[in-house]
């Protein structure tokens, strides 16, 4: 039984070595991911992936959770004061589930909800037609100017008025501007609706100053933990002391049973990190490179939607290449620049083969890339996407991706058996 991985089953081994090497071997630049550091690893292979809890801190239906209560209650005493709100529950253990649970805290099956478009930079979550959310609410759609690529809170006050939602959301997954959280309360006052934030991108911006925040404004505040807050995979919802019971209830009994103390463990650790001064100072690498890479990007001639971006994504359109965003992003993969293909605005082209690929810069930034490398990046790119033909010219990009990956290793010394 306490053998170790490597020689009880050599076949998953395999595919965890496989996974580090890959990482090693290429520049991660999917938005939504990010290295995780050496103690929220531990924390979330620890023995508490052994223990069942359900309920919350102090109030458990199991006994023996006098430990696994201490790590919860540091998670939420953590998180309230990082976020600076009336209470946080850290047992969601997804985006997609805090959402749902936020939703059935305080809404009816079939209520109407304000959000944004998918395909403008929303969420499956966010009212998307083949997901719970557009299937068992009423959602409208709020988009951005197709001028400016950015959002028109005019047309969410025009459609607020005319739809009276019962919630609106103000959140996003490819949307590299920020977000206006005061006007969308104005918004949300005017017709009495409750105002949610779906911060999941930029939660780690928000705990680091560097975005406008959310907590003064919004009722409901929803987020992952694993994209720029670079936690564990999971998620956790917080807001005013009003939605605590609703909300909590939501969570436990009402969607989840026992809880994954070790990933909570491990949300307290990273929450812990985010309160660092050097956790300030990483963030401000990731806007500065992404700021950088926009600009290299738009001066190699690269349609970058809204001319560039404030947070840590970039979304591009990729239609002068003559190929889609599936091709594009296989390409890049080849060459070691890991994207992911994504619709853009008024795509004309299908989501699974979309017009666009979206770009992000925290895991390089934790890897230790600045804007240096950012430059040398931002002329890669284009250079793949134009030279997609030319055999010698991705071997050459490979090169260069691999000296960058040379000089920033990833996770060195590492070994899963220590």
């Amino acid at each position: 039984m306490m053998r170790d991985i490597k020689d009880s089953d050599p076949e998953i081994y395999k595919v965890m070595q496989s996974e580090l090497n890959r990482g090693r071997n290429g520049l991660e630049m999917i938005a939504s991911e990010n290295y995780v550091s050496k103690a929220v690893l531990q924390a979330t292979g620890s023995v508490l992936t052994n223990k069942y809890s359900e309920g919350y801190p102090y109030k458990r239906y199991y006994g023996g959770n006098e430990f696994v209560d201490i790590s919860e209650q540091l998670a939420i005493d953590r998180a309230k004061k990082l976020f600076e709100v009336d209470f946080a529950n850290v047992q969601p253990h997804s985006g997609s589930s805090a959402n749902m649970e936020a939703y059935y805290a305080v809404l009816n099956l079939g209520d109407d909800i304000l959000a944004m478009k998918l395909d403008h930079g929303g969420h499956l979550t966010h009212g998307h037609t083949v997901n719970f959310s557009g299937k068992q609410y009423k959602f409208h759609a709020y988009g951005v100017d197709p001028e400016t690529y950015r959002i028109d809170m005019e047309q969410v006050r025009k459609m607020a008025h005319e739809t009276k939602p019962k919630l609106i959301l103000a959140g996003f997954s490819a949307y590299s501007r920020e977000l206006d959280f005061k006007q969308f309360k104005e918004i949300a006052d005017e017709v009495d609706a409750i105002l949610m934030a779906d911060i999941a991108h930029i939660a780690g911006l928000i705990a680091a100053k560097e975005h406008p925040d959310p907590a003064p404004y919004c009722d409901i505040i929803t987020t992952t933990t694993h994209k720029t807050l670079r936690g564990p995979r999971g998620a956790i919802i917080m807001g005013k002391e009003e939605y605590a019971t609703p909300i909590n209830k939501a969570v436990f009994p009402g969607m989840q049973g026992g809880p994954l103390d070790h990933v909570i463990a491990a949300k307290a650790v990273a929450l812990h990190e985010a309160m660092q001064p050097e956790y300030v100072e990483y963030i401000k690498n990731v806007k500065a490179n992404a700021k950088v890479l926009g600009e290299t990007l738009v001066e190699n001639d690269v349609d970058v939607l809204s001319g560039g971006t404030d947070n840590h994504l970039l979304l591009i359109d990729i239609t002068k290449y003559n190929i889609g965003g599936k091709i594009a992003e296989r390409l890049l993969d080849t060459v070691g620049i890991f994207t992911n293909k994504n619709v853009i605005p008024f795509d004309k082209r299908t989501p699974f083969d979309p017009s666009g690929i979206r770009i992000g810069t925290p895991a390089l930034t934790t890897r230790g890339l600045g804007t240096s490398e950012m430059k040398v990046i931002g002329e890669l790119i284009p250079r793949v996407l134009l030279n997609h033909e030319s055999r010698d010219i991705l071997v050459k990009v490979k090169e260069e991706v691999h000296e960058i990956c040379e000089r920033y290793p990833l996770y060195p010394n590492f070994d899963y058996l220590k």
